[in-house]
């Protein structure tokens, strides 16, 4: 089940961005918007719970948000063997930065009552969503409201 919801989840994400490529002020929005359509499996059943993915989001978030920094910034020093590299450090610093993040959340959600138990839906759902709005958020910011 977690497999077909993963592969139908890539298949839209692929098709939607193949289609708004050539239109940069949009790719941001639509980044975010993909984001929360990810997480309509955390909403349906009985069984599935948003919160226990609120650490994986909050990973997600920071893992991409610096990944596409990092990109960006290598791109612009050396094209596409820069992105490659600057993509390349950006990702393994960036697991590093979030991997502290998720669990210093999950251990602060968990002291609150929030229970931390994580399926590997939640998991993977929640890293999927949080990795579109961190670069939904970076790609906004850059390209359409900074306009660069």
């Amino acid at each position: 089940m977690v497999s077909l919801i993963n592969i139908v989840f890539f298949v839209l994400i692929i098709i939607v961005m193949g289609y708004f490529i050539g239109y940069k002020p949009l790719i941001g929005p639509v980044f975010i918007i993909l984001g929360f359509l990810t997480l309509i499996p955390l909403w349906v059943g009985e069984h599935f719970h948003m919160s226990s993915s609120f650490s994986d989001i909050l990973f997600g978030v920071i893992d991409n948000g610096i990944f596409i920094i990092s990109a960006l910034i290598g791109a612009d020093l050396a094209g596409i063997l820069g992105a490659i590299v600057g993509g390349a450090v950006g990702n393994a610093v960036s697991d590093a930065i979030g991997g502290i993040f998720e669990g210093k959340f999950a251990d602060w959600m968990e002291k609150r009552g929030i229970p931390q138990k994580r399926t590997a839906l939640h998991s993977s759902v929640g890293k999927l969503a949080g990795c579109l709005f961190g670069a939904g958020f970076v790609l906004l910011i850059i390209w359409t409201m900074l306009g660069l």
